[in-house]
């Protein structure tokens, strides 16, 4: 289970809000509070992902390719991180 919205009285490149995909919540939410871990920053298209998390709940980047693998699959990507 996999959670997928986006960032409210945000805009990203494409003209829509950041969307985003919730990592570590396994039950469907309406909305949530996390912290950014990641950006899923694709390379041969205008619309990045925010991974967000759960305060207390980290992914790494083979972990978060996983899990969204169902919708990035169809996109060549790479994944930020803050240092």
């Amino acid at each position: 289970m996999l959670n997928y919205g986006f960032v409210p009285n945000t805009m990203s490149s494409d003209g829509e809000e950041i969307d985003a995909y919730v990592v570590g919540e396994f039950r469907p939410v309406e909305e949530f509070t996390g912290k950014c871990i990641a950006i899923i920053h694709r390379t041969n298209d205008d619309d990045d992902k925010l991974v967000i998390a759960p305060e207390n709940v980290n992914y790494n980047d083979d972990q978060i390719r996983a899990l969204t693998e169902f919708q990035e699959k169809f996109f060549e990507s790479i994944i930020i991180r803050k240092n």
